[in-house]
Formats: structure tokens, sequence, C-alpha cells
């Protein structure tokens, strides 16, 4: 911070003002609904800052669902305040776009005490690995932009002369392909890369092939948020948009329970989301949705009678399905396949009837059945999801059988009815974007090097030097769900260039293990994340406020809602030393001999200006779209970029002083959306993405393509498969119901404090979220546990430690413990004492590559040794 300090007194505010500011910008936080208060500490505000600094929209970057609105008051190059959107009155159908608890913390991360302020290198690292136990643990030492840049530049060519480009696995975060690094990478003769489902689990791959899927993207078969207003009943299942997806989703469903909608929540955590809508509690088991759906199939089948309970909607399944029964099931395939008959155990046996079905799911056999009629089809209903329950294990058929469900009952393609996943950005609100943003213009770098590890043995692959090779890319590329093909690998480098992937990969434990076998760990880094912490060069980079400017939102994949874009601009100067990632990346390319402009061909300012020239917004017509931004010859001179005039709805002097361009709606408006419409209308000219251009049922294609890529086996119709560490896995013999080991199963919900791990060293949020594990009060209790004990969870793979809250909110048997926090291994026993949720999960990729998250077993028992202290009372990890 020294260098804001000596800012700060070198220019007209003076220190003292300065700590009059942050002081009264904290009074009003703490004031907030306080009344006569908040006007005073804001008079104070406004009399030190306002009067002499300036509001600039500031960055609020991170994956959660929101990506609001969110500027700075800078005062002489200081953040004395922060705000969001007032660009317009709010209101329901024109909703500002505001900021949640984590972004208005901003300013605590990006000027945080624990900023990485220099290159560093692990003190017992010399190049060949060094001591490579103490990775975690040593002492860091500061060393010069040139020297580190020298040491991985040199251990780069060492070891592609003697390993080859194949032992360099490069760890970008979301994708290894889109960052800075990945284009030196490729041109320095290519990378391995590290692939994961990531947030979307078995709805990475199955909607498309079984023809769920609008827009292209798996999150766009709900209709938008005007018609949910239209819905009688809405079924969530594994949804809390109110945590997980901030911004304006709660808002819209708090609009829909305002039109009268009847909410029902299915999920083992009665969450917040639930609580605010009213909504009817099924605690179901983790990883058991699918035969709680069954049986939910199995009702609607045997209630079903057309004219005294309608409750089937035949002709939807007859004309625009695929395998519900043995009349229409794919040519050449066996009828006794079919779904119906499954369901009701004509071959196997086994009906999948409430009661079948409760004795795993744990929702009792009679609310089963009442379920079951809510759905029927002469109602409005809306069944949406979110993906928690497809990051499970053997998960792959899950969203072909919500597809399923929704199909029988008719609700999809008309207004009031949808059925399908909805969550982070686009939650409540489906339908394309109606700002889309722009692209920077950089041509693609291909990688010739076409390994590519799933997150579920990544780290075995590094340890054991073997893993199964199923394509290239990312999971959303076609190339990446191949037959599976067992592949020798040897890496030596890992190169963390985005993301938490050690933090939040599965098998923590032994991701810690492999980055202590390679030569070189590397890591880019705003603060001692858990990739730093075990890495041997780290480069501090710079904060997205740090640099020239950009945007987010305007797509439909992790990004702001459908119906703005943000920009924002600069709020200050780098940081001490720290660098941009192209900075980085550039630097390198000249160590090792590659031309920076094969790179880059063109700077930071001119790939911002193509992107905002790019940008395109949605006509007054609902259907064509045009340029956003006019753009004059002035400002182009005044960017110092290359281009031409142009003409659009918002000035660029206009979108740069507001933040964001919004479009304005209203109901019955051209912009709404009801999804799988054109479909209904007419589905021979509106083929789905399935073989047959239906929705399958039944699909071949998905069982062949999961079969074949050799983590696990499925079926080609909807059915439950027990999943790797489930219910099932709590006992030592099911038969006799004797539990095991592990007899709890373990969730890891969103948590307001992060996203995902992204704020977690903030003392603000560190004081207001304290971050426990949820515990049922009756499962404590039978253990000994008290509310704020410090427990003991323990798994086949790792032990954390955490203090206990206790809630009837959690179903009894499962232990939830919230996503996303900082591992704090104490090195002498082995157990994390930060309660990172993944240091208790391990390495085991099912069907398409799924990790897992929500799938875990475990045991709980009070901890006597020592009690947790408050996370806000831990020493930040601040180095030099």
């Amino acid at each position: 911070m020294s260098r804001l300090l000596d800012k700060i007194n070198d220019q007209k505010i003076s220190r003292r003002n300065f700590l009059k500011a942050t002081a009264a910008g904290t009074a009003s936080l703490a004031l907030a609904g306080c009344g006569s208060g908040l006007t005073s500490a804001g008079e104070k505000v406004n009399a030190l800052g306002e009067e002499q600094g300036e509001w600039i929209p500031a960055a609020c970057w991170h994956n959660c669902g929101g990506r609001c609105l969110n500027k700075a008051l800078v005062v002489d190059g200081v953040v004395v305040r922060q705000k969001t959107d007032d660009t317009h009155e709010d209101s329901p159908d024109y909703p500002q776009q505001r900021g949640c608890l984590r972004g208005r913390s901003q300013r605590q991360q990006v000027f945080g005490a624990d900023r990485l302020k220099y290159p560093m290198k692990r003190k017992h690292w010399q190049p060949g690995g060094g001591d490579k136990s103490l990775r975690g643990k040593d002492e860091w030492e500061r060393i010069s932009w040139d020297e580190a840049l020298t040491y991985i530049a040199d251990e780069l060519q060492r070891v592609k002369k003697d390993y080859g480009n194949r032992s360099i696995l490069h760890i970008g975060g979301w994708s290894s392909r889109i960052t800075d690094i990945s284009r030196t990478l490729g041109l320095f003769g290519g990378y391995c890369e590290y692939w994961n489902t990531n947030s979307f689990g078995s709805w990475a791959m199955t909607p498309k092939t079984v023809g769920f899927l609008q827009l292209g993207v798996w999150d766009q078969t709900v209709n938008d948020r005007f018609d949910l207003r239209n819905c009688e009943t809405i079924i969530m299942l594994s949804m809390n948009p109110a945590w997980s997806a901030m911004g304006s989703s709660s808002w819209h469903y708090l609009q829909a329970k305002k039109a009268g909608a009847k909410f029902i929540g299915i999920d083992p955590f009665y969450n917040e989301s639930y609580s605010m809508l009213g909504a009817e509690w099924v605690p179901v088991r983790p990883s058991t949705d699918s035969a709680l759906l069954l049986a939910i199939a199995y009702v609607l089948i045997t209630k079903d009678h057309p004219a005294m309970n309608p409750l089937i909607d035949w002709e939807f399944l007859n004309k625009y399905c695929l395998g519900f029964d043995a009349e229409h099931m794919p040519e050449g395939e066996d009828p006794q396949g079919n779904f119906k008959d499954y369901v009701l155990g004509t071959y196997d046996g086994v009906p999948k009837t409430p009661a079948w079905a409760s004795e795993i799911c744990g929702v009792d056999k009679i609310q089963i059945e009442k379920l079951a009629m809510e759905f029927r089809k002469d109602k409005k209903v809306a069944f949406l999801c979110g993906m928690a329950s497809a990051r499970t294990t053997n998960s792959d058929n899950l969203p072909q059988l919500i597809m399923t469900i929704g199909a029988m009952t008719g609700h999809m393609g008309k207004s009031g009815h949808m059925t399908g996943s909805t969550m982070h950005a686009t939650s409540g609100n489906g339908g394309p974007a109606l700002v889309c943003a722009g692209s920077n213009g950089l041509p693609g770098i291909a990688n010739p090097v076409d390994d590519s590890i799933n997150a579920g043995q990544v780290w075995d692959a590094i340890l054991n030097g073997k893993y199964n090779f199923t394509g290239s890319g990312d999971f959303v590329s076609p190339d990446q769900f191949k037959p599976g093909q067992e592949r020798d690998i040897d890496i030596h480098i890992i190169y963390h260039s985005g993301g938490a992937t050690l933090q939040t990969s599965d098998g923590m434990t032994k991701g810690i293990e492999a980055h202590r076998k390679v030569d070189l760990v590397v890591s880019h880094s705003q603060f001692v994340t858990t990739n730093s912490k075990y890495a041997d060069i780290v480069l501090p980079v710079t904060t997205e406020w740090e640099k020239f400017g950009g945007f987010s939102g305007g797509t439909l994949v992790h990004s702001g809602n459908r119906e703005m874009l943000i920009m924002y601009s600069q709020i200050t100067e780098p940081l001490y030393e720290a660098r941009s990632d192209q900075w980085i990346a550039i630097e390198l390319a000249k160590k090792l001999g590659i031309d920076e402009k094969e790179a880059f061909p063109f700077d930071e300012k001119q790939q911002f200006f193509n992107a905002l020239a790019s940008a395109t917004v949605v006509n007054e017509d609902g259907k064509t779209y045009g340029p956003l931004v006019t753009i004059t010859q002035k400002d182009i001179d005044e960017m110092g970029v290359a281009g031409k005039p142009q003409t659009g709805k918002i000035t660029y002097r206009e979108l740069k002083e507001k933040g964001v361009y919004q479009v304005k709606r209203s109901p019955g408006d051209n912009y709404g959306y009801i999804a799988y419409e054109d479909f209904v209308k007419d589905p021979g000219k509106n083929p789905l993405t399935s073989e047959s251009g239906k929705l399958e049922i039944y699909s071949r294609q998905l069982a062949k393509t999961v079969n074949d890529m050799g983590f696990s086996r499925i079926h080609p119709i909807p059915s439950y498969i027990p999943p790797v560490n489930g219910y099932e896995d709590t006992f030592q013999d099911w038969e006799s119901k004797a539990k095991g080991e592990y007899p709890y199963q373990v969730i890891n919900p969103h948590y307001l404090r992060r996203s995902h791990t992204v704020f977690d060293n903030v003392k603000w949020l560190q004081e207001a979220w304290s971050n426990p594990v949820f515990l049922n009060t009756k499962d404590a209790q039978a253990k000994g546990i008290s509310n704020g004990d410090t427990v003991l969870i323990t798994s086949p793979y790792g032990q954390i430690l955490r203090n206990a809250c206790l809630t009837e909110r959690v179903r009894p048997g499962v232990v939830a413990l919230p996503h996303g926090a900082w591992v704090d291994i104490d090195e002498q026993t082995g157990i994390d004492r930060g309660g990172a949720d993944n240091i208790l999960s391990g390495q085991v990729p099912t069907g398409q590559g799924v990790s897992g998250f929500n799938t875990g077993v475990a045991r709980i028992e009070k901890y006597t040794p020592s009690k947790l202290i408050p996370d806000v009372e831990k020493p930040a990890r601040i180095v030099f």
C-alpha cells in the first residue's frame, strides 16, 4: 500500500481526510437501513469525496451469476467509496443492475495488504526442482521480473528438449485455450491441456446429444422472466439463486411469487432461496434425484386418466419424443428397452414405485405421490433446476430424465410452461442475449499438442504417468467426447495462468502431492492463493481495476444477464510490480525467441477498441442486431487506435460514464422468449440437436458416446445408477442397512462470502460470513456436538476442520460444507484447518468425465485438541 499512501500524501487530499472518508464510508455501510444515520454518513462522504472525486465504472469480473454494475469514487487516485447502479429508476420490469456484498467489497480486495507485490521464488527451488517436498511450506525470496522470466524460459526450453512439449501441463482455469499465456505456449510448440465439466457436470454433453438444447446453450430451455410470471407452480431442483446467482435472479422469482406462483424446492438443504419464496420443501438425499424422478414418472404413468385425471400429455410425447414406449422406439432398437417399461419394471422386475425410490432418496412415498401430481399437464408448471444435482458421479442420464418429466407433462414450448436448467447469469430469464459483447479480434493460435487430461484424473496422471485420453480441448469442444484410449504422460511443468484449479478440482490432497513431484510450478496470481502457495515461481498480476478497460455481460455463458452489457474503465495504475497476463505472455515470448507480434499482433488498447466496435444490440423488432456504440473519429484519436467511426445506440462517452447499457423491457415487448416454441410449431423445419432431431428419451448416441469414453457405463434411457461415493456407499452392507465407516453424505453449496474461491481473503466478508459447516441438529446431538463446536470431518481422501452450525434446514445424514474455502494444511497432522471442500473429494471420473463435487461420504466428530479461531482473526497471507 506504500505507493497508494505516497500518492495520497502527494496529492491535494490529505491522509487525514482520506481516513475520514473511508471511515464515513464504513459507517454508511454499518448504518444501512437505520434511517437518518445513513443520510448523515452519506453527507460526510459527499463532503470529503464527491466534490473532489470522480465516479468511475469499475470491473466486477468474478465468476458469480451477476457481473453487476460497480462504481468507484476515486479521489486523487484513491478509491474512497463504491456504489452500484443508479443510472435509472428501479422497477420489476426494468431492474437496476445492482451489485452484491462481494462486489461492494472489491476495493478491499484490489487494495488489500495481501496483494502480491513482486515476483517471488521459492527459497529451495532450483532448476530441475530443488527440494520439491517444501512446496507449500518453504520461504519466499523476492526476485526481479527478468530473473523470474529467465527461470521460466530456461526450464521450458530444458523440459521441451528432454521430454517434449507434452510434458508441459498448462492449466488456465475455465479453459486452457483462452488465456494469454496459451498463445505463447502454442507458438512454443504446444502444451498438455486440462479439461473439466466444471459447474455443469453432466449438463456439459448430455443436453446437446438428447436434444435438450436451445440457442446452442444448455441453459436456454426455459422461457424469459416475464413469462415466469405466468406459471402457476414453479418446481426448483437444487437451486439457490439468492447465494449463487446474485444480481436480478431472485428479483425475477419474487415477481413470479407476487403474481401468484406456488414454489416447491427439491434439495437436501432448505436454503435462502426456498425460504425467501416460501417454498414447500422436498428433502431429497444428495445424488438420488434420478430415483425420485423415476418414481414421479411411475406415478404419472399409473395414475394418468385422459378424462378423469389428465397427467400426461400423450400428444406431445408421441409427436416430439423418441423412446418413451415400445411404439416409439428408434428403428432397429429392441422395443423392450423403452422408458415406460423400465419405469413399470415390466422386464427387470423392479417397478420404480414411490416406495422403491423412498428407500434411496429419503423422501416419504406419500410426498412423492403428492409431488408427482404437481407436474400434471393441465397446470402451468415450470420445472427448473440448477446444475448442482448434475455435479455428481454417474449422473449422465439426469438431464435426460429432467427433460423426460417435462416432455411427459407437456411443460415445454408454450407460455407458462417450461423445463430445464436455469443458473448463473441466466437464472430465471431465458432467451438470446439482447446485447452481445464484441471480439478483441486476436487471431486464434492452435495448440500443436492434442493431449488433454480430465480434472478427475489429472493428479493421478502426474503421479502415475497414465491417463484416459478422450479428445482435445475443453468440455464445449466437439472433439472432447471421443472413445477413450490409455496414454502415457510424463508431466514436468505445471503452469497455472488463471483460475484456482488446485483449489477447485477434485482430489486436492492428491493434487498437492502431484505439485510436489514435478520440476517447476508457475502461478500467475494477485494473492498467495492455493495455486501460488504450492508453486515455485509466483508472478504478480494486475486486477481488472488496473487495466485500460474491458467488458462483462452480454453473452449467455458466465457473464452478465441477457439484457445488458457492462463496460468498465481503469481505476488505478498497476500496484507495486504487478503486470498484466498479456504483458507476461509477451515478455516470456521474447525470452523464448518468439516474435511478440506473432503472439499479439496489436496491443491491449486496440483489442479493447475492437471489442467496443463489434458489440451489438437487438433492434426494436427483437430479431435483428446492429452496432451498440456510436464511435467518432475524435474517440478513435483519443484512444490512439485504428478504426472507423460508426453509429450505434449509445455514444462511447456516455457508455464510459454510465458503465452499462441495458435494454429497457416491458411485458409484451418484442424481446420475449418461449423455449422450444419453434420446434413445437414445426419440428420438421426446426429439428433439435439430437441424432433424430427430436427429444430423445431413448438416446443410443448418448449411451455410445459415454460408454466409449471408458470412465463408466450408462443406458440409452434415463435410469438409476448408484453413484460412486453416493448414499449406498454410506453403508457397509446395503441389504441389512448397516452403516459403514463414512455414514454421512457431503454437499458443497455456493456461499455468499465468496465467488467460488475469490474474495475468501477479504476480511470484511470473513467477518460477515464465518464459513461454518452446516449440520442437522439431530445428527450433531447424537455426536455430542453443540453449535459453534469445532468438528473434524473425515472422508476416504482427507480431513478438515470447521466450526459447526446446527440447523434443521439440512436433512439428516447430510453435511453441507460451503464451497471454495482456501486450504490451510497443518503439516504435522495433515488436517486442513481451512475447511476446503475438495480435500474431501477424490479423483473419480465417471461418465462424460463429470467432477463429482456433490457426491461425497464422510464421518463427523467433535474435535477436542483445539478450537478453530474465526477466519477473520487469522493473519492474512502477506509476503513482503
